[in-house]
């Protein structure tokens, strides 16, 4: 038997997804290279779908199938993450309108926020063309969403 990674937590409507740096995430000073951010982000959207019992693998299996490509992504690097730190990915799937998903991101060190991300998905066909999510990922992320954007 195998120890399943985790996918993470919820925590009201944030889901949270705890991260460790690794020598691997870090460039030549110690600090985390600012793309390694992006990676750590994209855990946070892929394991918060993995959790609601959405993860890209169901995706492939709708008919017909989808995926999700960003669009827009908009980043601010507060402080650095360094070599060993733990930190949580908490992420907010604030709105569905129409082919996009509208997310809130942001990396934390204890009670210190390291990096925010605005981020917007298009949901697509697997040819590229946006289409509209399902109806079961939308009831699936609709407990989640910000009620303020409905």
């Amino acid at each position: 038997m195998t120890d399943p990674p985790t996918h993470g937590r919820f925590d009201g409507r944030a889901h949270l997804l705890p991260v460790r740096v690794y020598y691997e995430d870090t460039d030549f000073t110690g600090l985390v290279y600012h793309a390694n951010y992006v990676r750590y982000f994209e855990r946070g959207r892929s394991d918060f779908l993995r959790a609601i019992g959405m993860g890209h693998a169901q995706l492939l299996e709708v008919h017909p199938p989808m995926a999700f490509v960003v669009s827009k992504m908009e980043l601010s690097f507060l402080k650095p993450a360094r070599i060993d730190d733990a930190l949580v990915v908490r992420t907010h799937y604030d709105a569905v309108k129409g082919p996009r998903l509208i997310i809130r991101q942001q990396i934390e060190r204890d009670d210190d926020v390291l990096t925010r991300a605005e981020v917007e998905v298009v949901c697509i066909h697997m040819d590229g063309r946006p289409r509209r999510p399902t109806r079961d990922l939308v009831e699936k992320v609709k407990p989640w969403l910000d009620p303020s954007q409905a």
